[in-house]
């Protein structure tokens, strides 16, 4: 019996030795169909969830493969029970698929009838069907798509969409010839996403999600509609796809809450999309302006609730989600397989940093005591306050100069969550502070600014967790972050991993009060970048040394 790393639970959870010489190979291999749970010094644990297995199916992972992947890193055999529940699961992927009849009618047909028994038994999805034609076909409803699929998979039945797209006014635009081209890893992106015409590419931040989204307009060739998550962020992408195709300005716009403009390209923020007046969204127009052809999702696990309720009814349109991680605080992951797609395309962050392509980081968590006051007060506190008082305790403001200190010349993000903090930390380190009310074009000066390396440290909220290019970012201070939120803690690290001219190191530090619920919070934030293979070195805030 091999001495592998890993042990395979009837529950469905597995645990990974972390100190096993063959650890990050299998955290690799596994990470393909199972999430980390909980990330403690010595021992990991997954969960092989339905939705996980799903994705890796449609990525193009069979039941075998996942199965092969368990026992070539089991310490022990894999449980029976394992094996049938991940074949039978992994198995109903496609059981029933979305299809397009001879005449154009929306059908859905199930390879199995049992199957179609069972789910027309179900209200909700009874509703959306109303004719059936043969044993194993039902007519579906034109506009329910959407919500067919989101009910199937609430069912346990995910459905295979085969029902085609809608191709859209047609647009020329090709990636400009000017010394630059994709990546391997972003063509296979490109390649896999066309092959299927909607879903989700996962790739770490710096790793060129903008260019797979570019790459996947030029080879759709139509009119695209850009969502994404504001205005400097629109900003941004305008700038690359002019920089890296051949679209001219006049055929690019902006339509957020200074422009409105609508042009073969158009780039929306998701703020103006679920912007209401008198109860109703007001530029609902903007989805049918253009017959598009093509609408991407920019960090699709931000995207706001209203809008799945809206691309609901965008089935017919090919669909790109970007991301760095498919974990939503939310717990609407179900909701982009179902309505975006599933996962096409993932790249370990371990294994774009191995080719090069984004920088190595080293991760920190400064522990903090607080003083006997604030402990005190800490404890006679309400459970909703205590967060509060632990991420803003004032200790926390000694260590962030002394940070700033040791990495003095270098370019140095400092992180908070609270505005009154965010004011202190920008009077005591002589710094300017960017927050959510700071003006765009305030915003872009300063960005510009610590770019050019004319403005070294920048304070800033969690405005500059999403699509912002900071390239030359070597530290991030995190002083306070959204509760235990594992998709901030991964955005706040990849502000760091674009590949420096400097070629300095990453360094990303997280301020944690020790013995409250601020470290238990970090600790939960934590277990996304750890299944990516990061670890975290406590260090002492008295000695700026390993504890």
């Amino acid at each position: 019996m091999p001495d592998g790393p890993l042990i395979v639970q009837s529950d469905r959870t597995v645990l990974l030795e972390v100190a096993h010489p063959q650890a990050e190979d299998a955290r690799h291999d596994l990470a393909v169909f199972a999430e980390l749970e909980r990330a403690p010094e010595h021992v990991h644990t997954y969960r092989i969830t339905r939705l996980g297995l799903w994705n890796a199916r449609a990525a193009g992972h069979t039941a075998e493969d996942m199965l092969a992947t368990l026992d070539r890193y089991s310490r022990f055999p894999v449980p029976q029970s394992v094996v049938v529940d991940l074949t039978e699961t992994v198995g109903r992927y496609g059981r029933l698929v979305i299809e397009r009849a001879d005449d154009g009618a929306l059908t859905l047909t199930a390879k199995d009838t049992a199957v179609l028994g069972e789910i027309t038994r179900a209200r909700k999805i009874a509703a959306l069907l109303f004719e059936k034609r043969g044993d194993s076909t039902y007519v579906v409803q034109a506009w329910a798509r959407g919500q067919l699929k989101q009910e199937l998979l609430k069912l346990g039945w995910p459905a295979e969409d085969l029902a085609g797209y809608t191709p859209g006014t047609p647009h020329e635009i090709a990636l400009a010839d000017n010394g630059w081209h994709l990546r391997p890893y972003q063509d296979q992106a490109v390649d896999n996403f066309s092959a299927h015409g909607s879903g989700v590419v996962v790739l770490p931040c710096g790793a060129g999600k903008t260019l797979v989204g570019l790459g996947a307009m030029a080879a759709g060739k139509t009119t695209t509609l850009i969502l994404v998550t504001n205005t400097v962020s629109a900003r941004q992408w305008r700038a690359e796809i002019l920089k890296r195709t051949t679209l001219t300005e006049d055929e690019v716009g902006e339509y957020s809450g200074q422009v409105k403009q609508v042009r073969p390209v158009t780039i929306a923020t998701y703020q103006i999309l679920t912007a209401r007046r008198k109860g109703e969204y007001a530029h609902l127009a903007l989805l049918d302006a253009l017959d598009w052809g093509l609408v991407i999702y920019d960090e699709v696990h931000l995207l706001p609730a209203p809008v799945f309720k809206l691309t609901a009814e965008l089935q017919a349109r090919r669909r790109l989600g970007l991301t760095a991680t498919l974990v939503r605080e939310d717990g609407r992951e179900g909701d982009v397989f179902s309505l975006i797609g599933p996962k096409r395309f993932d790249a370990p962050w371990k294994e774009i940093e191995a080719q090069g392509f984004i920088s190595p980081a080293s991760c920190y968590e400064v522990r903090i005591d607080l003083p006997e006051q604030e402990r005190l007060e800490y404890a006679a506190s309400a459970d909703d306050e205590r967060y509060r008082l632990a991420a803003t305790a004032p200790a926390k403001l000694r260590v962030v100069r002394d940070l700033v200190a040791k990495h003095e010349g270098e370019r140095i993000l400092v992180i908070g969550q609270y505005l009154d903090q965010i004011d202190e930390l920008a009077d005591a380190l002589h710094a300017p502070k960017l927050t959510g009310s700071t003006p765009v074009d305030e915003r872009e000066r300063l960005f510009e600014a610590f770019r050019s390396g004319e403005l070294k440290v920048l304070v800033v909220s969690k405005v500059a967790n999403f699509s912002v290019d900071l390239p030359e970012a070597t530290v991030a201070i995190q002083v306070s972050g959204s509760f235990g939120s594992r998709q901030e803690e991964a955005q706040r690290l990849g502000r760091l991993l674009r590949p420096k001219e400097s070629g300095l190191p990453a360094n990303f530090y997280t301020l944690v009060a020790r013995d409250t619920v601020d470290q238990d919070f970090a600790q939960n934030r934590q277990r996304f970048l750890a299944e990516q293979g990061y670890s975290y070195t406590i260090l002492d805030a008295e000695t700026l040394e390993a504890a």
